[in-house]
């Protein structure tokens, strides 16, 4: 364990809940919070299998918006420069005509996590479908696709703040 931990993923927090969360650090105890809560890992392991689950649910909440071109898993995402995932909207010429592609990427470090955090990542990426901004409305589309979000994000805080300080949780 590092000398002081990082707590890098909940700034804004606070002062209460980092202190909880030292003490539950100094007791060695959120690797085991952590799998009480979500003793589980998904299933959704290639990009094709990603596609699916982000595509379900993109058609049962935001049917009238554009198609998924592609979901994919990216190694090349570093969780603290670039969030959890990314969204792309690229427009493209052809002929005459305007081609949106609408892509996400989710960092490879989620093909192994709890479903939840997976779903969490995947809901907020395809909120910028609608909003762009982190806005109010942003949030609130967020809470509409996946009730407990603020939750789920919250515990995938904490589960980047055990993988830095332990490693992996899953296997």
């Amino acid at each position: 364990m590092h000398n002081s931990p990082p707590f890098k993923y909940l700034v804004g927090y606070p002062t209460q809940t980092i202190a909880q969360l030292e003490q539950i650090i100094k007791d060695n105890r959120l690797g085991e919070l952590l799998l009480q809560k979500y003793p589980d890992t998904h299933r959704v392991r290639t990009d094709k299998q990603l596609y699916e689950y982000s595509t379900a649910l993109k058609n049962h909440y935001l049917s009238n918006a554009q198609p998924l071109n592609r979901v994919r898993y990216d190694s090349k995402i570093k969780v603290i420069q670039h969030a959890l995932g990314q969204h792309h909207y690229i427009n493209r010429v052809q002929g005459n005509k305007i081609k949106a592609v609408n892509e996400i990427k989710i960092a490879s470090l989620f093909r192994v996590a709890p479903e939840a955090f997976l779903r969490m990542i995947i809901v907020h990426e395809l909120a910028h479908f609608k909003e762009k901004e982190h806005n109010k409305s942003f949030y609130q589309l967020c809470r509409h696709m996946e009730p407990n979000y603020h939750q789920y994000e919250f515990d995938l805080r904490l589960y980047l703040t055990h993988l830095d300080l332990y490693g992996e949780l899953y296997s």
